[in-house]
Formats: structure tokens, C-alpha cells, sequence
């Protein structure tokens, strides 16, 4: 197994690609023939599926705009329109691409939500226009008073709609590094389309536009057909990821025939008597509302109405009728199982039942109700296990990739969502915890999925805080047992992050020795540091990159204690000027003891953090809550404490900043729109 990652910044379907090539090479090249090379886990295919939906979901809106405005404009006007939707996505490209963005998926999400929002400058432009020439003025002359009546308008109405998005900009923490990219492209997009519209639109308009919607001659019917399905045949063969252009110009052919013989008397009809007759209605409705004290009714009821369902909806959350969640439960798109045994494991022994684990798991898998006609699981794409280095939780140890020969890894990457047929992920996920609970005492083993938007810590996330390592682990392990004596459902399992019972050798110094020979302590800790972890020799420079190297013992002695304490400490005697070799054995001894297999700390306080995940379909703002009020009554050890801490704590932060951000954007655009 080859796992290839990214660096930081760089694109990585660019990066997949180059190394896709390098492997069809050593494939045709260099590999025997009997040896057979799959590609798994491939994340790049996620961002290339979400660029399509991008694309797919602006060819679509294309399409529905010129479809619902042939109703109300006819053919021809709802183009201009249309005409807005691309050129605002082309002019917000270009902006991200100057401020140096990389297409993530806050901006691809972004830019599919202001697809709904771009083309209301235009339709109001269009719309305008297309009033006052119905009134007799002509194309220049309607265009010039249409475009100055409703400028400012349209200007204030997406100053607000920004000024909404603007506190999310602002948005601190990791949480705002995640998000921040959404409100900032969506500002983009909504100012692109305010400038086409002022521009792109308005010219089209001044030149092209009509109030009667005339037949269009035959013979340029079909000449225009055999051009427009000509060229946008070509740009469908050859264009690449610019096909979805050659569509667009199909489909406009298709609608000028469908248009021409078929829907614009549908469009007559709507518009003579179908919006007639809403328009009627609309106008008495508007009478009976502003008739004597009607209008004060309509008035005070609305604002009644306002704060009856904010009652309503904070009454229910208080009640807990509607539940909280700080991401929704997604679908994983990865199952990983983490296998842990107690450190000092051998990983002969961590192999050996990660083998096993992982036959387990496979036989949930390849469950026959994921297998399809073709003998394929449709559900699961591939299933990938690792030992020792890269084998880390990165929630729990901040994705080392440190040797850990006592843990391991399964990881089962699912196909992409339209291929699943209906399966259920996180029901799978269930079903392997099942297949997998209380099989192997004493060997730690939790079933996740893979984390959803920015890390935030484990649902369940108490963390144990003092002075007394020892004191803390023990309060820790009291929680433990405390919180499982109680059976509260939906708590996988509880872990603690933290250890004692990591097996180290302990190295005392002979003092009276080491004085009468000239080393000092630090000499000694120096030289067997050095030949475990290296000590830095230079540097390596090549395309710009540096490599430190360092040199170290070989990986073979590196842990012979033999060779580590028979080795010669080297250095000069300050006394006589000499140069003298010592053997570490000679100034100092070791035994075999254990420690804690890590010491952490938050603002300078020591911590040990009791963790777990829930299982599927529990609620964890519900599971927290009962522990708060369970763990109220448990006697915590003199100097600990505890704290909730994890996916809580950042949700009743980003609740603070979100209420703030709602508040902000309220104020914002109230002042934008006493300016107008």
C-alpha cells in the first residue's frame, strides 16, 4: 500500500493526476505482470463530482430562468436574463482567483446558493425596461429612465442581502477559517451580478429588446438552428470541461422551435388571462387591506405573528421537542475503525488482531444486501487496514504519524452517494460496531466516521484538569466508572486519552563517576537522545524545498539497549586538553519502569480528557445534558476539576458568535435602508 497525500495549498486533483500517471507507468514499465495495482480512497473524485454540480446546477438555471421569464417576457427578453447567470459565475472566478482562493467546498456551496439570488438584478432591470416600452417610449429612451428608476433600488436590495453575510465574514476561530469562504463568495457573486446588470444587461437590452413578441421567419428559424446545434455540437466533442456550453446552445435551438410552434400561445394565455386575473385579485385583496382600520389589523397581526412563533420555536427547543445538533448526522463517507492495545504492545501481536478485526469487518461489508446483480458491492468501494506508523486518531493525537506498533486501523472509504442505491452508511456503521462490541476485553476499539467540516473534539468531551498527574488519571477513571455504572444510552464507549502504563526504561546517572570523569548529565542525555531521534547534520535543497538531514544509529541497533549504553561518549577533557572516550555504561545504569504514555496541557494546566463518540442516531446535546446533571452529585478528588469541553464547548461558542452575527446583520441592513 502506497498512501499519497497532498501538500498544503497545492491542488489535489492536479496532484492526484500526476501520480495516477507515475503509477500507469511503473505499470506498464516496471511491475510484473501478476501483480495487480487498484486506486482507493481517491478524494479528488469529490471535488471533480462537486465542480459538475456546479456546472450541471448552472446550465439548470439557465434553463428554469428563460423557461419561467417566457411567461411573463417572452423568448427572446428572458435571454438577457439568462444571459446573467454565467457571466456573473465568469466575473466571480476571476475575482476568487485574484484574491488567491482555491476552489474548496464553501465556495463551490456559495456559489450554487447565490445561483438562486444573481438573477433577481436582472429580471428587475429586464422587467423595468420592458414596462416602459410597453408604454410607448422607445429601446434607448426605456432603458435610460428604466435603468435610472430602479438603480438605487437594486443597488440597496443586494446591499442587504450582503450586509446578512457580512458578520459570518468575520466569524473567529478554526470555525471561521472553515467558513469564512461562504459569505465572502457569496458577497462576490451578488456584486457580479449587480454589476452585469448595471452593464451587460442594460446593453442588451437597448439594443435588442421588443414589446411584440413577433414570429420569427422560417428560414431564419433554420438558419440560426443549424448554427447554434452546429457549434455547440463541436464544443460538446472537443470543448472539455467548456461541454456544458454546447448544451446550453442546443437546448436554446430545441426551445426557439418548441417556442415558435408550441408554447407561445401558452404564454398568451398566461399573460392575458391567467396574470390578469392574478393581478385583479391582487388589487382587491390590497383594497380590502387598506380599508379604514384594516390596515392597522394586517399591521399589528404581523408583528404578533412575529413574536407568537419565536415563543413558539424557543418553547419547543426548551422543551426539547426540537432537536439541536452542531453538524447534522451525515452520511459517513468513511468508515474507521481505531484498534488500540495497552502501549508496549509488540506489533506482531496488533497485527494478529487487526488481521481478525478486520476479517470481521469485511464480513459486514460484503453483506449480501450491499452486493449488486453484477456481483459488485455498491455500497463500499474499498476497505484498507494499517499498523503501527499512520494507524493514529487524529481527534485523540493530532494525526502523528510517530511509530505506534500498538495500535491499528481499518478504514472503509463508501462509493459516492448516487451509486449507493438507497444503502444506509450510518446503519452499516451501526452494524459494524455491533459486529465488533465486547469481541476483544482489554483492547480498545471504536467505530467513527469521518469528520464532518472543521474539528471540533468528541461529542461527549470532559476534561479532568489539576497539579497531581497521577491524582488526574485516577479522577479520570472514577468519571469512567461513574458514568458507565449510570447506563446512559447513546454513549459508545468511554475512553480516557491518557495512560500509565507505557513501558520506558529509566536511565540514573552516577554522579561521584561522572564528576571524577568530566561528563555532566546533559552529555549523557545528549548522546543517547542523538542516537534515537538524530541529531541535525545540514541541510538538502532541491526545487526549492529543504530537507533537514540528520544522522542517527541504524534502525536495526537503534533500540539494542547493548548498543545504546556500550557506546563512546567523545569530547575533550577541559582539564588537560585530551581528547576521551567513555562508554555510557560507565557513568550510568537503566531499568525497565513505566510512565505516562503522554503529559498534556491547556493553558499551561495539566489535562486528561475522558471521551467518546455516540452511537448512530443519538442525540449528543441530549447525552450531555443528562451527564451534567448526573455528574452534579459525583465527588470530584481534592484539587481536580472538570469541564465539558469538545464538539459542546464550540457549539455554545459559535451559538454566542451566531446570535452576535444575527444581531449585526439585523442593524446593518436596518442602516442601509434608512440611508435609501
Amino acid at each position: 500500500m502506497l498512501d499519497v497525500k497532498k501538500r498544503a495549498g497545492k491542488n489535489m486533483v492536479a496532484a492526484i493526476e500526476k501520480a495516477n500517471k507515475k503509477v500507469q507507468d511503473a505499470i506498464e514499465n516496471y511491475l510484473p505482470a501478476d501483480v495487480t495495482v487498484s486506486s482507493a480512497n481517491d478524494q479528488s473524485k469529490k471535488t471533480i463530482n462537486q465542480v459538475d454540480d456546479l456546472v450541471n446546477n448552472i446550465i439548470f438555471g439557465i434553463i428554469l430562468v428563460v423557461t419561467v421569464l417566457m411567461f411573463f417576457l417572452g423568448f427572446k427578453n428572458a435571454l438577457f436574463v439568462g444571459f446573467a447567470i454565467p457571466m456573473s459565475m465568469v466575473i466571480s472566478f476571476f475575482i476568487i482567483e485574484l484574491l488567491g482562493y482555491t476552489m474548496n467546498t464553501m465556495i463551490l456551496f456559495a456559489m450554487i446558493m447565490g445561483l438562486g439570488m444573481l438573477v433577481d438584478n436582472g429580471i428587475v432591470v429586464v422587467e423595468n425596461v420592458y414596462r416602459l416600452m410597453g408604454e410607448g417610449m422607445s429601446r434607448t429612451e426605456a432603458t435610460k429612465k428604466g435603468i435610472g428608476e430602479i438603480a438605487i433600488p437594486i443597488m440597496v436590495s443586494t446591499l442587504t442581502t450582503v450586509a446578512a453575510f457580512v458578520p459570518l465574514g468575520l466569524w473567529p476561530g478554526l470555525m471561521g477559517q472553515f467558513m469564512k469562504y461562504f459569505p465572502i463568495t457569496l458577497s462576490i457573486v451578488l456584486g457580479s451580478s449587480l454589476f452585469v446588470a448595471y452593464f451587460f444587461n442594460s446593453m442588451l437590452v437597448s439594443k435588442f429588446m421588443t414589446v411584440v413578441d413577433k414570429d420569427t421567419p422560417r428560414k431564419t428559424l433554420i438558419r440560426n438552428t443549424i448554427i447554434l446545434v452546429s457549434l455547440g455540437a463541436f464544443i460538446m466533442l472537443v470543448g472539455g470541461s467548456y461541454r456544458g456550453l454546447g448544451s446550453v446552445m442546443i437546448f436554446t435551438a430545441i426551445m426557439m422551435w418548441l417556442y415558435r410552434y408550441v408554447i407561445k400561445g401558452w404564454t398568451e394565455k398566461f399573460q392575458n388571462r391567467t396574470l390578469v386575473g392574478f393581478e385583479n385579485w391582487y388589487e382587491g385583496f390590497l383594497k380590502m387591506a387598506l380599508r379604514k382600520r384594516n390596515a392597522y389589523y394586517f399591521f399589528f397581526g404581523t408583528f404578533i405573528m412575529l413574536f407568537v412563533s419565536l415563543f413558539l420555536f424557543g418553547g419547543s427547543v426548551g422543551a426539547g421537542r426540537t432537536k439541536i445538533e452542531f453538524f447534522p448526522n451525515n452520511q459517513p463517507k468513511q468508515i474507521i475503525t481505531y484498534i488500540e492495545y495497552p502501549e508496549g504492545t509488540a506489533i506482531d501481536r496488533t497485527n494478529a488482531i487487526t488481521k481478525d478485526i478486520e476479517s470481521r469487518i469485511n464480513a459486514v461489508l460484503n453483506d449480501e444486501m450491499y452486493i449488486g446483480e453484477d456481483g459488485e458491492n455498491f455500497l463500499v468501494e474499498s476497505s484498507i487496514s494499517l499498523v503501527g506508523a499512520g494507524a493514529g486518531n487524529p481527534q485523540t493525537d493530532g494525526g502523528s504519524s510517530a511509530d505506534m506498533p500498538h495500535r491499528g486501523k481499518v478504514t472503509a472509504s463508501m462509493r459516492e452517494y448516487k451509486f449507493r442505491r438507497g444503502a444506509d452508511s450510518e446503519e452499516l456503521r451501526l452494524k459494524v460496531q455491533e459486529a465488533l462490541k465486547g469481541v476483544y476485553p482489554g483492547v480498545a476499539i471504536s467505530v467513527e466516521k469521518d469528520a464532518a467540516g472543521p474539528p471540533v473534539g468528541y461529542p461527549v468531551n470532559i476534561e479532568i484538569s489539576g497539579n497531581d498527574y497521577a491524582a488526574l488519571i485516577d479522577a479520570a477513571e472514577k468519571v469512567r466508572d461513574f458514568i458507565n455504572s449510570k447506563n446512559v444510552a447513546g454513549i459508545d464507549e468511554l475512553k480516557i486519552d491518557v495512560n500509565r502504563s507505557k513501558p520506558s526504561i529509566e536511565v540514573e546517572i552516577d554522579r561521584k563517576k561522572s564528576g571524577a570523569l568530566g561528563i555532566s548529565a546533559s552529555q549523557v542525555g545528549n548522546q543517547l537522545r542523538n542516537s534515537i531521534f538524530g541529531t541535525k547534520a545540514g541541510v538538502y535543497k532541491e526545487d526549492g524545498e529543504d530537507y533537514d538531514i540528520y544522522v542517527r544509529f541504524n534502525e536495526d541497533i537503534r533500540y539494542n539497549t547493548n548498543a545504546l549504553f556500550n557506546q563512546n561518549i567523545i569530547f575533550r577533557d577541559p582539564a588537560s586538553g585530551k581528547i576521551k572516550e567513555v562508554p555510557v555504561s560507565a557513568v550510568a545504569t537503566q531499568k525497565n519502569t513505566s510512565g505516562y504514555s503522554a503529559i498534556k496541557h491547556i493553558d499551561l494546566v495539566r489535562i486528561v480528557t475522558v471521551y467518546s463518540g455516540v452511537v448512530p442516531g443519538a442525540n449528543p446535546n441530549e447525552i450531555v445534558t443528562l451527564l451534567k446533571e448526573e455528574l452534579k452529585g459525583f465527588d470530584m478528588p481534592d484539587g481536580t476539576e472538570y469541564a465539558f469541553t469538545g464538539e459542546m464547548e464550540e457549539q455554545e461558542a459559535q451559538m454566542m458568535f451566531l446570535m452576535g452575527a444575527l444581531v449585526t446583520g439585523m442593524f446593518l441592513i436596518f442602516l442601509i435602508l434608512i440611508f435609501q
